[in-house]
């Protein structure tokens, strides 16, 4: 594959980068239909905490499934075809480490907010230098729930976080002001449409009160020069999982 050089300018720049239609429309559908399939032949062997809904007790609500690649053959080999990994590769400037395959969701009408965070919050890595790759599988926009994204923040540090109570993302910034909120960029998407962005640069996400779904695939990758404190990110997870099961949230 080629990967344009300016792709990486603009994402070393602003800290994200939106490639339209990276992937045709027959691909996108074809990767909802594998996520159905997953949802219907492989979720319910796999373990408790691959899925999280918005009302437990309506499995029609899952907002998000992870580390979908450890559970299927067909999302492995896309998650690391060259398309995908190559890319990571090619927009941080460095060998990668496969780290977890997302399927972000807000269902309609009861799709909730997605705080402001950086996603190297999560992490834990020194440097923080990692990458999501987000590939859009619905028309999104502002009515239900599409990406903002502020500019440049990923040369900005990281902000101060503290726990939310939005399920699958346990952490948020505290001071998110009228500043911040005045620099987003909201992003419009098209099935197959891809965004990248930077573990520190900000972002956040609307409720979905409309009638349509809004999900998207996310790739994240760490930078091999990247160290990642496990003990401490496993002992975070396990905390967190814990927490969701006694709420039950998982």
């Amino acid at each position: 594959m080629t990967f344009e050089p300016q792709w990486k300018q603009d994402f070393d720049r602003d800290g994200f980068v939106v490639l339209r239609q990276y992937v045709d429309a027959d691909e996108a559908a074809n990767v909802d239909s594998q996520i159905d399939r997953f949802i219907r032949d492989v979720l319910p062997t796999a373990p408790a905490t691959t899925a999280f809904y918005e009302d437990s007790d309506d499995p029609s609500t899952i907002m998000r499934l992870q580390n979908i690649l450890e559970h299927d053959e067909w999302f492995h080999e896309f998650y690391y075809s060259e398309s995908m990994a190559g890319l990571a590769r090619h927009l941080l400037g460095d060998e990668i480490v496969g780290k977890n395959l997302q399927w972000f969701n807000k269902p309609a009408g009861v799709g909730g907010p997605t705080p402001p965070h950086q996603d190297g919050f999560y992490f834990m890595l020194e440097p923080n230098e990692a990458i999501t790759l987000w590939l859009a599988l619905d028309h999104i926009d502002e009515e239900n729930g599409c990406v903002r994204y502020v500019r440049g923040t990923h040369h900005d540090g990281m902000r101060p976080h503290q726990r939310s109570d939005v399920i699958g993302f346990s952490q948020g910034i505290t001071d998110y002001g009228d500043a911040d909120t005045a620099r987003e960029e909201p992003v419009h998407a098209k099935p197959g449409d891809l965004f990248a962005h930077h573990s520190m640069t900000m972002h956040r996400a609307d409720p979905n009160p409309s009638r349509r779904r809004r999900a998207a695939l996310g790739f994240v990758y760490f930078a091999a020069s990247a160290n990642e404190d496990k003990d401490r990110s496993e002992a975070y997870r396990q905390k967190l999982y814990e927490q969701w099961e006694k709420e039950g949230r998982l």
